[in-house]
């Protein structure tokens, strides 16, 4: 994505966020030892959004801005609609598809699991018949889901760095035609 000769100035930081990701997903998932949903916080999407942002804004060379600032081969009216268009991209790619598309992947697992506990509080409050037959069609889920997590905690950590690596790569890369 980023490009052979360029790819080895990102290759510290894509391997490091991709690890800090993975390891934090794989611990928010034990019950007691790591039990934090570190990823669901949305404060530390948030900075990694943001060293995104500033590593790829930094590294823009003259081709990526000339395409965000003023685009080749669009008619000037167009020019006055897309570049406002442009200018925001700059700043929602991180946004949504690193900081929110992150937090709420790995948040949405942990309320699918509190969801089948409370069920099976509230089935066992009118009836303990219920409440175990709810318990167990519950717990089978819920480990299911468990195992989807698991697949889940690797899966962001492979995306974020990603779309990382994509938004380097563009900003590196040079003028083709």
């Amino acid at each position: 994505s980023i490009g052979a000769k360029k790819a080895d100035n990102f290759m510290p930081f894509l391997l490091t966020s991709f690890f800090f990701i993975w390891i934090a997903n794989i611990l928010g998932l034990i019950p007691f030892l790591g039990g934090f949903n570190v990823m669901g916080t949305i404060g530390v999407t948030i900075v990694l959004a943001a060293v995104v942002f500033i590593l790829t804004t930094i590294n823009g060379n003259r081709n990526y801005w000339m395409h965000i600032l003023w685009p080749a081969g669009v008619p000037i009216p167009i020019k006055i609609i897309l570049i406002p268009i442009e200018i925001l991209g700059i700043f929602i790619k991180p946004a949504v598809l690193m900081m929110i598309r992150l937090t709420a992947n790995i948040t949405a697992g942990h309320i699918i699991i509190l969801s089948f506990v409370a069920l099976i509080m509230i089935f066992g409050q009118n009836s303990a018949i219920a409440g175990y037959g709810v318990g167990v069609g519950s717990l089978l889920f819920m480990i299911f889901i468990n195992l989807i997590e698991l697949l889940v905690a690797f899966l962001q950590a492979y995306v974020f760095t990603l779309l990382a690596a994509i938004y380097f790569g563009s900003a590196v890369e040079e003028v083709h035609h």
